[in-house]
């Protein structure tokens, strides 16, 4: 692989950053540390806007991923995503926005198994759930439109975010938001190494983003970034949608 390939978020030129192995996992932070498999994976990282990604996952399918990371085993390095996740994100939802509810139609984007839509459709949200790899067959333009979507644990997970950008576009009500979960990486990769426990290629983490390549991103589908938190994000375009209120 060349040491030096155009930025998938702003076209600048990123070069070779730092290698992990594959079985590095976000557990090893609670000192849960799997075998190492000797397959070492390249992250490269933007000059211009701070983007780190792993761009050989780029040549992968979803049978790829399915059969390597999010197989029997995923639950080892993420052992909250089967109910702990769901359940906490639909409870944030709730807490926050449960008051405006009525005016709230919502898609929970990478949704998994499904769980959070149907604990926030129990306390009467109109919610609907999709997630590439258990709906493959699905053509994106048949879910319609909402005003609320959430991607929760996704963005560091796409190998291709331009994808997953034109798909949240295109779901995406013109008042609408997108509130979204992923960690900064800013301050995190300033050693030169990718010691940083959430760049971890068996999680599937193989799109690290920094302040900077997350507000280009949006720049370029015509979307403005409001960071909540250094995890928690908000996409919209022109106003700030009224169920934030």
């Amino acid at each position: 692989m060349d040491n030096t390939l155009p930025c998938p978020v702003c076209n600048n030129q990123a070069t070779f950053f730092d290698t992990a192995d594959f079985n590095k996992s976000c557990e090893e932070r609670r000192g849960i540390a799997l075998q190492p498999t000797g397959v070492m994976i390249q992250y490269f990282r933007c000059l211009g806007c701070g983007f780190c990604f792993a761009p050989e996952f780029g040549q992968w399918t979803l049978e790829d991923f399915s059969t390597h990371i999010y197989n029997e085993d995923y639950v080892a390095v993420d052992p909250d995503y089967l109910s702990i996740r769901p359940h906490d994100n639909a409870d944030l939802l709730s807490r926050n926005f449960g008051k405006n509810k009525a005016r709230i139609r919502h898609l929970d984007y990478g949704g998994g198994n499904g769980m959070m839509s149907e604990l926030l459709q129990a306390e009467g949200w109109n919610s609907k759930s999709y997630d590439p790899f258990n709906d493959p067959d699905m053509q994106i333009s048949s879910l319609g439109k909402f005003n609320c979507i959430t991607a929760f644990e996704v963005f560091e997970h796409v190998p291709d975010v331009s994808v997953l950008m034109q798909n949240l576009n295109t779901l995406l009500e013109d008042q609408g938001g997108i509130l979204f979960s992923t960690l900064l990486s800013d301050g995190q990769l300033d050693d030169g190494t990718l010691g940083w426990w959430y760049a971890a290629p068996r999680n599937g983490h193989i799109s690290l983003f920094s302040a900077q390549s997350l507000k280009w991103l949006g720049q370029r589908y015509g979307l403005q970034l409001r960071s909540l938190t250094n995890g928690t994000h908000l996409f919209y375009r022109d106003a700030l949608p009224d169920w934030l209120s």
